[in-house]
């Protein structure tokens, strides 16, 4: 973890001015430079990330046939299971080597939405797979959204400025199962090279090493998450809606050395998004002579969908 900054959300929750204000210029600071942190401090006890981990790889072992059943026509895999090489990165034809799961979020204390969301779905052969998984995605809900106003207090907005667009927004938990690689892959890797499309992604620890982040310099640099910790990145919709001021990092999952191909790898990240209606325009305080307006308006919907089609999802 030498390669990206540690801070820890407590010095953000403590009452100390100074420790607060500490936390604010180090994740800024380390999103304008390199777009990843190590956060230590959050709301994700290790007990309920073990659990989720066991349910996770015991939905993945189930045979092909039973989690096919899963994926769900028509929802451009938002919810529920998406099957094996199904996800390409953006430019690339070659299907990542990876099967998926997502849980959703369900909207709390009655809010009515501009866009409905697809229910989650329900798996019946793992009793605790959706509570487990619905506990995790509120725990990792709530981190991120006390980062997201660490991170509006260091643009110059009010510290509660994305509370509005996350609370009950379009955030996804997805379980990610990388197989055992069979036999030579022809030109594809686990997660081809790309950015989130989303605020901000919230990396539990994998079970295997294999996560690079491209420096500005251009060179891959590994990163592996250590117990206590999330590794959490700028998505490229903080980086349109800062205007390139916060980086939304190229990174990639390259595939284990030759002797550990037999292998299955476990991540579990959870991508932050925003309600669709959610201006992506450029904020005025990322404007200036020497930073122009860079980026044309759209919303997290419009941006979104967008996105979903160059994967090959939608």
């Amino acid at each position: 973890m030498q390669n990206i900054p540690s801070v820890d959300l407590s010095d953000f929750l403590s009452d100390d001015k100074s420790r607060k204000e500490k936390f604010i210029q180090e994740i800024g600071k380390a999103y304008e430079k390199i777009g990843f942190v190590a956060l230590k401090g959050h709301f994700l006890n290790d007990n309920l990330s073990d659990n989720l981990y066991k349910e996770v790889k015991a939905f993945f072992d189930l045979p092909n046939q039973i989690k096919a059943k899963y994926e769900i026509a028509g929802l451009a895999g938002q919810r529920g299971y998406t099957s094996f090489g199904k996800e390409s990165a953006k430019d690339k034809k070659e299907g990542d080597l990876k099967e998926f799961w997502h849980f959703g979020q369900e909207v709390e204390n009655g809010e009515i939405l501009t866009e409905k969301y697809p229910e989650n779905v329900q798996v019946f052969e793992n009793k605790n797979f959706n509570k487990i998984g619905m506990q995790t995605y509120r725990q990792l809900e709530k981190t991120a959204t006390y980062v997201l106003r660490a991170l509006a207090i260091y643009i110059g907005l009010d510290e509660f400025y994305f509370d509005k667009y996350v609370i009950n927004g379009n955030s996804i938990l997805r379980p990610i199962h990388y197989p055992p690689i069979q036999g030579e892959p022809k030109g594809a890797v686990r997660a081809a090279e790309h950015g989130d499309i989303n605020l901000i992604t919230l990396l539990m620890g994998a079970s295997a090493a294999g996560l690079e982040v491209k420096s500005k310099q251009g060179k891959w640099v590994g990163v592996t998450a250590l117990p206590n910790q999330l590794v959490i990145n700028v998505g490229d919709m903080l980086q349109r809606l800062t205007n390139n001021k916060l980086r939304s990092t190229i990174h990639r999952v390259v595939n284990p050395p030759k002797e550990d191909w037999g292998k299955s790898r476990y991540s579990i990240p959870f991508f932050t998004h925003p309600k669709s209606d959610m201006s992506l325009n450029v904020l005025e305080e990322c404007i200036d002579e020497n930073h122009p307006k860079i980026y044309e308006d759209i919303t997290a919907g419009e941006y979104l969908n967008e996105r979903l089609k160059e994967l090959g999802l939608k």
